[in-house]
């Protein structure tokens, strides 16, 4: 039986980043997650906000086998990541604490659904929050960096190895090895290099961002953050947002670029959750659906009919 992050942790991180005054009534351990622990602390004390949430990057709280991943994960990187959004003034969780020894922050707890659930509950609402989320993307665009590697390169290198991964554990893309990896080295060779790269989450998906009373969408899950094609970003935003996605598209989308990523984003999530259910990650149906989605996808991109 796997052991999380001890609740006596959780009220040492209180009691160092709020002060002593500030007393822990409740610890709920929140869905989600693959990396990190988030759980919800119910406070009391003079001044306390009545929630915050806790994040533990503690190894019993990783659900993925001894297999190095793609995203960095832990207290540092989100902490850069943060600050990197804030300069970009796009909005996160304000971080109350953070002990980098212990890989543990405190940050808001954000009341609220997510902007996955509000399509659902309040559409007129979602609608707004979109409109706002594009602005957000907008600013997170013009947030760019000097091209310090070719993006291009390392997502052709990356998805090569998510197929070898993918063709080893489903019969299905084993026997479409040969067409998937054609169709990646022809969209990569179409492409010339770019002289910088824009900031982009990496898993920005409607469960990864929650709504403030006022409708405007926080980002979490940061950790990912990267300089990078914006194509990535919208390859991951098209697949998650589905019919929610054209308030969020834009005309300067390199086509090509985002083909390469679209493909490359199927064999990463073919290939990842079937390594993730290696262990004893608990949501297993949901994995299962999504390697299931991404491999019938890939196949189509290349008239493979699954």
């Amino acid at each position: 039986m796997r052991a999380f992050t001890e609740p006596s942790e959780l009220r040492r991180l209180v009691r160092e980043g709020l002060g002593p005054g500030c007393r822990v009534t409740g610890v709920e351990r929140l869905r989600g997650g693959s990396k990190k622990g988030v759980y919800r602390l119910a406070l009391t004390g003079a001044g306390a906000p009545p929630t915050v949430i806790a994040y533990s990057w503690a190894p019993q709280e990783n659900f993925w086998p001894s297999v190095p991943t793609a995203h960095p994960s832990g207290v540092a990187p989100f902490l850069s990541a943060h600050h990197t959004l804030q300069a970009a003034g796009v909005r996160t969780p304000h971080v109350l604490y953070a002990s980098e020894p212990d890989n543990l922050a405190l940050v808001e707890d954000i009341p609220g659904d997510t902007l996955e659930t509000t399509f659902t509950t309040a559409p007129a609402r979602a609608a707004k929050a979109l409109a706002k989320l594009a602005v957000a993307l907008d600013h997170m665009a013009a947030h760019t960096s000097p091209a310090d590697h070719t993006s291009e390169d390392v997502t052709l290198a990356q998805a090569l190895d998510d197929l070898t991964e993918a063709a080893a554990r489903d019969p299905r893309i084993n026997a479409a090895t040969a067409a998937l990896a054609d169709r990646l080295h022809e969209l990569h060779a179409a492409l010339t290099p770019r002289a910088t790269y824009s900031l982009v989450h990496g898993e920005l998906g409607p469960d990864h961002i929650l709504l403030t009373p006022d409708t405007h969408p926080v980002l979490i899950d940061i950790e990912s953050l990267t300089h990078s094609d914006p194509e990535q970003e919208h390859a991951f935003l098209r697949l998650r947002f589905g019919p929610h996605y054209a308030p969020l598209s834009r005309p300067t989308l390199n086509p090509t670029r985002l083909s390469l990523h679209t493909v490359a984003l199927h064999l990463s999530l073919v290939a990842g959750p079937l390594r993730l259910l290696d262990g004893d990650f608990p949501h297993r149906d949901a994995m299962h659906g999504i390697a299931e989605h991404n491999t019938r996808e890939a196949l189509r991109l290349v008239g493979v009919m699954s």
